[in-house]
This record gives structure tokens, C-alpha cells and sequence, in this order.
């Protein structure tokens, strides 16, 4: 796929402010997301107070939030495109959504300790990942018309952008006020909400009917690996975000690190450097639509991604009085945020834009693969990193790491694209697995 075969797409003349079920799917994914973001921040401060969890051990947790991605990332994309979507996103909710409220309920008895709590860590990431990989390829079935691609990228692009600017600082006072274990029954809460909305969609989904061939699990994985791997495009994006994953996690659990033991800055001062910088995201999750039209897509994404992996050198090189610290900090993840939330609405809107209805699980489970396996891996580094040489000098290795990768960012062929590919073409395997599957 090049320049050449890419298409500048009208926006429709209707918005999905009209689609009354993709409303109602936003609305629980918000919710959900906002949790979550308290989720991220209340579960490692949960090893940190009420166990005194190591760097290592800090790393270890993030890990094992992720490294589900790893393992069952690809497995169930192809569960996912033999299967109602929604039904296994229902499923990935309510098991969320008890995991969580565990948490407390272990507290108050006094039955919590840091193996369970790492346990609980690990099932909520496998549960996650069985979630992520159905509702990106839920979603064009609630959307249906391609040239919403971009808004539907936009809105949920904006409902993490926003769930990252209220989340950190809701998290910094609920923890404050309530503890850290006792402060997940919010995201617990969350799910609830979200399984309410989804129970709510009344858009008809396809039942999925028995294969016309034999289905082999192995060859169904390789049909994704190699859909994403042999197209330059999907593949540039996937490895690109792999290593803009691990910069991200590794400099957010690094971070934290650093401001609680070094700093020792307060829970809310945490939340508030998070929440006021990911007002960036916000910000770049709103232009993106008004941007792409006017840019060239590639230029976008090149600049988007660039100050994604410039964002954290600002952290690296911090010095001063506490505030003018702080203010750095602010502008790093500010920085960070305003290109991730541009950069997401494109990549979103080239995935779903280049990929078949039949293929559109696996492919999103190889992208979640490598983006949360990039992040898996960017937590557990960063815990041994900061406890061999300290998280300042971690976090300066981890800011020099991330802006290598500028390097490939502009040798990628995303960044030479005029527009959104054209609609691709079903590949034999897929197209009569996608038959069966009505």
C-alpha cells in the first residue's frame, strides 16, 4: 500500500450523534475508561502502602496487568471472529468488574496480600484483553458506513483523552480519601455501567454460522500475523506502536517511581501532574478530524507520533525549584498526550479502513499483541531498571530510547500517505471463513 492507493475520504453528511446504539456503547467505554485510569493508578500505590512493594516488585505488577497481551492476545482474535462480539464483551465486563471489587472486600478482611493482589492484577488483564480485541471489531457493526471511521476514532479517541485528565486527579483524591484498595470499587462501579450499556444496543449482530471448511486455530493465527505483517502500512504502524508503548508504560511506571520515593510527592500531586497534562490528549482528540482535513495524513501522523517520543526528555532533563519541576513534568506528559491523541484517531481509522469485516479480529489481536506486549515489557524494565541505577537515570535511558525511534517513525511509509488506504479486498481464507460467519 502506498500513497498512491490511498483515498481522502468526505466526511457523510449525518454524524454519529444520530447512531443511538454507537451512543450507548460510547458512554459505557467512557465510564469504563475513567475507572480504569483509577484503576492504574490505585493498584501499584496499593503495593507501595499497604506492602511496601519494591521497584522490582512495582514492575512485576504492571507486567502482569499487560502480559496477557502477550500470550492470549492472538487466540482470542480468532475467538473473536468466530463469535458475537458483544456477547464476549459482556462476559469480559462482569469478570472485571467482580476481580476489582475483590480487592476491598480482601482489604477490609484482612485477606489481601501482594500475591493475590498480583494474581487478581493478572486476571483483570486477561479479561481486558478478551475485551479490547472484541469492541474494535464491534464497533463498525454499530457504525456500518466507513466514512464514520474517523468520527467514530475521534469520539473514542476523546473519551480516553478525557478519561486520562479526570482520572489521575479523581484517583489522587479517592485514594486519599478512601485508601488505595478501597478506591478500585470505582472502576468496579464503571464496568456495572458499561454491561448496562451494552445490554441496551438493540443493532442486530450476525450470528456466526459453523465454517463451510475445517478451522484450524494455528492457521487462522497466521492469517492475522500475516495480514498485518505483510502489509507495509499496518505493519510499520504496529511495530512503531510497540516501541511507542513501551516509552509510554516505561516512563509512566518509572514516574511514578520516581515522585513517590524520590519526590515524595502526594498522591493528589501525582493525580494533578497526570490530570493536567492529559488535557493534551483531549485537546489532540478533538482537532484530529479538523487536522486531517486540512493536512496531509502522513505529515499528521509524523508530527503526532514525533512529539509522543520527544514528550518524555522533558522529565529527563527537569531541574529546579519543586514547582518549576513540576511544570516540566506537566509540559512532558501534556507533550505526550496531545500526540497520542491524534496519532490514535489515525491509526484507528487506518487499521479499521484497511482491513475486512473477516479479518478485523485478528488483526486488531496482533495490534494489541504488540502494543500491550511493548507495554508489559516497558513495565517490568522499568521496576528493574530504577531499582539497579535509580529512576532519575532510568527514566533518562528510557528518554533517549524513546527519541531513537524517530528515526523509523520517519522512514515509515504511514508518513508518506495522503489518505485513508482503499477499501481492501477479502483474501481467499478470510473471505470464506467471513461467508460461514455470515
Amino acid at each position: 500500500m502506498t500513497a498512491a492507493q490511498t483515498r481522502t475520504v468526505e466526511p457523510p453528511k449525518e454524524s454519529l450523534w444520530r447512531n443511538g446504539d454507537f451512543l450507548k456503547f460510547w458512554l459505557g467505554e467512557s465510564l469504563s475508561l475513567l475507572g480504569t485510569q483509577v484503576t492504574n493508578l490505585a493498584l501499584p500505590l496499593t503495593a507501595v502502602t499497604a506492602f511496601d512493594a519494591t521497584d522490582e516488585q512495582v514492575g512485576v505488577l504492571r507486567f502482569l496487568q499487560l502480559v496477557p497481551y502477550l500470550g492470549l492476545a492472538l487466540v482470542f482474535g480468532v475467538w473473536v471472529d468466530r463469535a458475537r462480539r458483544r456477547r464476549l464483551m459482556l462476559g469480559a465486563n462482569l469478570v472485571r468488574m467482580v476481580l476489582l471489587a475483590l480487592v476491598p472486600v480482601l482489604y477490609w478482611t484482612d485477606a489481601l496480600s501482594l500475591v493475590s493482589l498480583l494474581v487478581i492484577a493478572c486476571a483483570v488483564g486477561v479479561a481486558s484483553v478478551l475485551f479490547d480485541v472484541s469492541w474494535m471489531s464491534y464497533v463498525p457493526t454499530l457504525v456500518r458506513d466507513p466514512r464514520h471511521y474517523v468520527e467514530a476514532g475521534a469520539k473514542t479517541g476523546m473519551s480516553s483523552s478525557a478519561a486520562d485528565v479526570a482520572g489521575p486527579g479523581l484517583a489522587g483524591v479517592l485514594i486519599g480519601a478512601l485508601t488505595a484498595p478501597v478506591a478500585l470499587i470505582v472502576d468496579a462501579f464503571s464496568y456495572l455501567v458499561s454491561l448496562a450499556s451494552l445490554l441496551l444496543i438493540r443493532t442486530p449482530e450476525p450470528r456466526p454460522r459453523p465454517s463451510a471448511v475445517r478451522r484450524h486455530l494455528p492457521t487462522e493465527l497466521r492469517d492475522g500475523l500475516r495480514w498485518v505483517l505483510k502489509n507495509p502500512v499496518l505493519r510499520s504502524l504496529a511495530l512503531i506502536g510497540f516501541c511507542c508503548n513501551f516509552s509510554m508504560v516505561t516512563v509512566w511506571t518509572m514516574f511514578l517511581l520516581y515522585g513517590t520515593r524520590d519526590l515524595h510527592l502526594a498522591p493528589t500531586t501525582l493525580g494533578g501532574i497526570f490530570a493536567t497534562a492529559s488535557v493534551g490528549g483531549v485537546i489532540g482528540a478533538a482537532i484530529s478530524r479538523k487536522v486531517i482535513r486540512r493536512f496531509r495524513l502522513g505529515l499528521v501522523y509524523l508530527v503526532a507520533q514525533s512529539a509522543l517520543l520527544i514528550g518524555p526528555t522533558l522529565i529527563a532533563v527537569a531541574a529546579g525549584p519543586r514547582p518549576v519541576m513540576v511544570g516540566m513534568f506537566v509540559l512532558s506528559f501534556f507533550t505526550t498526550y496531545l500526540g497520542l491523541g491524534v496519532a490514535g484517531v489515525i491509526i484507528v481509522s487506518l487499521r479499521q479502513a484497511g482491513t475486512p469485516q473477516s479479518m478485523t479480529g485478528r488483526m486488531t489481536a496482533v495490534f494489541r499483541t504488540l502494543l500491550f506486549g511493548g507495554g508489559a515489557l516497558g513495565g517490568l524494565s522499568a521496576g528493574l531498571l530504577s531499582g539497579r541505577i535509580g529512576a532519575h537515570g532510568a527514566l533518562t535511558a528510557a528518554a533517549i530510547g524513546s527519541a531513537a525511534v524517530l528515526i523509523a517513525l520517519v522512514l515509515s511509509p504511514v508518513s508518506r500517505l495522503g489518505g485513508l488506504p482503499t477499501a481492501p479486498e477479502e483474501p481467499v481464507r478470510a473471505a470464506a471463513d467471513g461467508q460461514a460467519a455470515g
